[in-house]
C-alpha cells in the first residue's frame, strides 16, 4: 500500500498517475499548504510536495517518487528513453514566465508558442505520445498543460492557437484517460493554486 500526499499541483498529479497507469493502490492524504501540520512537517522538513511513503519510508521530490515506483514495479513499463525525456521540458517554466507577465511586449509570449511549436512538430513525427505509447515524460507534462490551460484561459484569456493541431491533439489524449480524469485537480483549485503567481 502506498500513501501520497497530494495537492492541486502538476508534480502531485504526476506522481498519482504513475500509480493509475500502474494500477497500485494509494491512500492520499490532503495537505493545506498555507498551514502544514506538525505530522507533515516531521516527515518532510522542507514542507514540499509531493511526498509518498514507500515500504514504510517517506519519499519527496516527483522525479525520486516516480523513480523508485518504476524500479519497484516494472509492470507496465513507464520509462522515458533518455534521448526522448526532454521533450516539451522547456514548456512549463515558459507557460510561467508569460503567465506572470505584466507586458504583452516583453516575448513570454512568444517563447511559449515556440516551445509549443517544436513540441507540436516532435508530436506530429513521432506521436500520439512523446515515446510513441504513454511513458513517464507524458505523466510529468500532461498536468502542466492542464495547468497552463486553465491559468492562461483564465487570466490572460488565452489559449493554444489552432495552428497547432498535433498538440491540442496530445493534451486531449492525455487530458481523457481514465487515470487523468481520475486524478485531476477541479479547475477552481488550478485557478486559485495559481493566484498568487499571478498577482505578485
Amino acid at each position: 500500500m502506498t500513501e501520497s500526499v497530494p495537492f492541486s499541483g502538476p508534480f502531485c498529479q504526476r506522481v498519482l498517475l504513475t500509480m493509475e497507469e500502474k494500477h497500485l493502490p494509494y491512500d492520499t492524504r490532503l495537505v493545506d499548504l498555507g498551514n502544514k501540520p506538525e505530522w507533515f512537517l516531521k516527515i518532510n522538513a522542507e514542507g514540499k510536495v509531493p511526498v509518498a511513503k514507500l515500504d514504510e519510508q517517506w519519499i519527496t521530490d516527483s522525479d525520486v517518487i516516480t523513480r523508485t515506483l518504476e524500479e519497484k514495479f516494472p509492470s507496465p513499463p513507464l520509462t522515458t528513453p533518455p534521448e526522448k525525456a526532454p521533450v516539451g521540458s522547456k514548456i512549463f517554466s515558459v507557460f510561467i514566465g508569460f503567465l506572470k507577465s505584466k507586458d504583452p511586449k516583453d516575448g513570454t509570449e512568444q517563447a511559449l508558442l515556440n516551445e509549443l511549436s517544436s513540441f507540436n512538430a516532435y508530436i506530429k513525427e513521432n506521436g500520439p505520445y512523446i515515446n510513441g505509447e504513454i511513458s513517464a515524460a507524458d505523466l510529468s507534462l500532461g498536468p502542466k498543460l492542464y495547468h497552463m490551460e486553465i491559468a492562461l484561459g483564465h487570466y490572460k484569456s488565452w489559449s493554444v492557437p489552432e495552428s497547432l493541431p498535433y498538440l491540442k491533439s496530445y493534451m486531449q489524449n492525455i487530458f481523457s484517460r481514465d487515470s487523468f480524469v481520475k486524478t485531476r485537480a477541479l479547475k477552481e483549485d488550478v485557478i486559485a493554486g495559481w493566484r498568487p503567481k499571478v498577482m505578485a
